[in-house]
């Protein structure tokens, strides 16, 4: 007697006859016959007692379809096969209608889901065909059913869900310190050790897109200035050696010389070494620069990912405070300041500043003057952004000043805001570790699905329910996924797993990667806090110190379920508020379909990310550091603070050391300043002048307008889906 059936994904559900006699009455109807006799339930009556405890859904369909014809109902059968054939059909359809608008290059949410990749080339629309697809396979086959219903009733989001076949990770940041003193094997090449700037250069362009090909997130280097201070010396020692050759003298002496500051300078008045040491500093300074402008150019045009789009990058510097590591950061700042190409604003890779009082945060501060250049690029260039290394939640004891290594014990970001530093299996740290996956839950969803109650303590508690059980079912997702992810063998990721990841050099081609995954993270995202509130409380907690109490609430019981994952799961659990770009506008939508418009909840077309005061809310710099900065501490898995700034950011650097003030005022973690750039792309001339549309000096109509999405910036809005430019119209200045 059959009791279960295997679904096509896999899944072991109960048998059910009711679902054959339905089928069957269908394909009846169709060809005009009436079940008189109650065939279908005859026959489904008869499958049940046939077969073994358990048959598959195909075996059923040729049991049905064997059973029509004996009971010499052709026609029924064929309608019965059409039946089947149009409800695969439909399954597919959705993505079918998908697939033909990538295909027509037309601009929507789903082609423009990433501002970053063009998907109108034919490498993007065949990584958007395949996206499609694999999402289709992922939900057939890989998730839960318990998962599936809180997708599909719009409460999570899985994320890079189209990766999840593929077994691929998010994000890592590079020991390139391991890549830059061994080399690596890449594809048919392989590298050898550097020994000059330029190769240093190079193979640390090279390592994030190669690896970028591993992993459907972004790559970031942690200590950009300390792993590429040693090949400033080694540079300055071979231009001496060039001198050697020219002047026939011993200049060995020279070598390991102390050298206050890599500073170019007229020879003018020097004679012998002091000419020489001179000459060798100026032509290093040079070679560093073009290396870093040329690292620069690299990260923007170099494509990864089927060459249709560029490597997500993200450089940490700032706390280097050897000569050479200050040449590498002043020469990266100078390069970004000056722009690619025609002096255009790169967009990668993200630049972020690690700032840490008693390195360059205070006058007299080794690294001032360097942090004082810093905030002049971020400007007029947007980058860097500031990561706040004295935030309490950002220390770690064992960083000590004198230490050579110290920077494995400082915490970098990705330029997103992705967050790894704590670790329950190893180390604090962020290197050689990245996030796994992530999944997001929908605040204003579970706010709305009580929103009825009228009582608002019921409506809060009732509220907290959902919470909960979308928490523990998230981490369920999670989990299945790093499973599944466990499985992969060390060679699907012949970079990645060569002792770029943690660990991951003891691995052998053939072995599992499950005991190095241990020391990613896995995230818990949240988007519309704000929302969620006013849902809730009338409010949101820009506006109202009870909302602003009860966000705090929120997110605190957020985080003490994760920690509960943690320690469920043995696993890095963190909260992550969350990045949203194109989900910022789908959670939204299905939402106002589901409820209606209502003001303050759907009546825009997205949800305000994470934590965020509403980018709409007119209010002070300071007001919305005091409100954003608490939740800070909470979601270690990565956040961000912005604010907007009106004028000419190059005439008034003071305001962008002002905010960095405010984040280390409020003990943020992590920030960044948005501010207008134009430029036209026929002449070069760029101004702050907002809503720009005509060049003052050429008269051309081509002018590029630079914002910021979601951590990194875009060239062009043209890109942005609708959602994400609803929400740019609506942007206010912070005062």
């Amino acid at each position: 007697m059959i009791n279960q059936v295997k679904k096509r994904d896999g899944r072991i559900v109960k048998f059910d006859g009711s679902l054959i006699e339905k089928a069957i009455s269908y394909a009846c109807d169709a060809v005009g016959e009436y079940d008189d006799n109650r065939v279908g339930q005859r026959i489904a009556n008869e499958i049940a007692e046939t077969g073994s405890e358990q048959v598959t859904v195909n075996e059923i369909q040729i049991m049905v379809e064997n059973a029509l014809m004996r009971y010499n109902l052709p026609n029924v059968a064929r309608a019965y096969i059409l039946y089947r054939h149009k409800r695969d059909r439909a399954r597919r359809s959705d993505s079918d209608e998908v697939i033909s608008d990538i295909i027509a290059a037309k601009k929507n949410d789903i082609t423009r889901e990433n501002a970053n990749m063009n998907a109108d080339t034919p490498a993007g629309m065949m990584m958007k065909v395949s996206s499609e697809r694999t999402k289709e396979y992922t939900d057939d086959f890989l998730l839960s059913d318990d998962v599936k219903e809180l997708v599909d009733n719009n409460i999570i989001h899985i994320h890079d869900k189209d990766y999840y076949p593929t077994k691929s990770l998010t994000c890592i940041q590079h020991p390139m310190g391991h890549i830059l003193e061994t080399g690596f094997r890449a594809g048919h090449g392989e590298s050898r050790p550097a020994q000059r700037i330029e190769t240093a250069s190079i193979l640390s362009c090279i390592s994030m897109e190669t690896v970028q090909n591993e992993m459907h997130g972004g790559q970031a280097i942690p200590a950009f200035d300390f792993y590429l201070a040693p090949f400033v010396r080694k540079t300055y020692i071979e231009e001496l050696k060039q001198l050697e050759i020219v002047t026939n003298e011993d200049l060995s002496s020279l070598y390991d010389a102390p050298i206050q500051d890599y500073l170019a300078a007229t020879l003018d008045g020097l004679k012998g070494e002091a000419r020489y040491k001179q000459h060798a500093i100026n032509q290093t300074v040079e070679r560093v620069h073009q290396s870093m402008e040329a690292f620069i150019h690299n990260m923007n045009t170099i494509h990864s990912r089927g060459g249709n789009q560029v490597v997500f990058s993200s450089i940490n510097y700032g706390t280097d405070t050897s000569s050479e590591g200050r040449c590498i950061m002043r020469e990266i700042l100078n390069s970004t300041y000056e722009g690619v190409g025609n002096h255009a604003t790169a967009i990668f890779p993200i630049q972020i500043w690690k700032k840490k009082r008693g390195v360059n945060f205070f006058p007299g501060d080794p690294n001032y003057d360097l942090y004082c250049l810093a905030c002049k690029v971020t400007a007029k260039r947007f980058f860097p952004n500031f990561i706040n290394e004295d935030a309490t939640f950002n220390q770690d004891p064992d960083w000590k000043a004198d230490d050579p290594l110290r920077y494995e014990h400082e915490v970098a970001t990705m330029g997103c805001r992705t967050r790894v530093f704590e670790d329950r299996h190893g180390k604090k740290t962020s290197i050689a570790r990245g996030n796994l996956s992530f999944t997001t839950i929908n605040l204003p969803g579970l706010a709305l699905a009580v929103r009825e109650v009228e009582d608002k303590d019921e409506r809060i508690k009732k509220f907290y329910q959902k919470f909960d059980y979308a928490i523990s079912i998230a981490g369920k997702q999670l989990y299945e996924r790093y499973q599944f992810q466990c499985t992969a063998l060390a060679k699907q990721f012949p970079l990645l797993m060569s002792g770029m990841w943690m660990g991951s050099e003891k691995l052998k081609p053939n072995d599992e990667v499950r005991e190095v995954l241990k020391h990613g993270t896995l995230g818990v995202g949240f988007i519309g806090l704000a929302e969620c509130l006013v849902a809730l409380v009338g409010k949101h907690h820009g506006e109202s110190e009870e909302a602003q109490k009860l966000g705090l609430e929120i997110i605190g019981h957020m985080r003490e379920k994760i920690t509960g994952l943690s320690n469920q799961y043995d696993l890095n659990y963190s909260v992550l508020a969350t990045p949203a770009e194109g989900l910022s506008g789908k959670f939204t939508k299905r939402d106002r379909k589901k409820y209606g418009v209502l003001p303050g909840i759907t009546d825009r077309d997205y949800y305000t990310n994470s934590n965020h005061v509403p980018v709409y809310f007119h209010c002070s710099v300071s007001h919305k550091a005091e409100v954003e900065a608490p939740y800070h501490e909470m979601t270690r898995g990565g956040h961000i603070f912005y604010v907007e700034i009106d004028g000419d950011a190059t005439q008034n650097v003071e305001a962008v050391m002002d905010i960095v003030n405010l984040i280390d005022k409020y003990n943020i973690g992590y920030g960044s300043i948005n501010h207008n750039r134009n430029r036209c792309l026929d002449c070069g001339y760029e101004d702050a002048t907002k809503d720009l549309d005509t060049c003052p000096v050429c008269g051309s109509h081509n002018i590029d307008t630079l914002q910021r999405i979601t951590g990194y910036l875009v060239g062009t809005t043209d890109r942005w889906n609708s959602a994400k430019q609803a929400e740019l119209k609506d942007r206010v200045i912070h005062d």
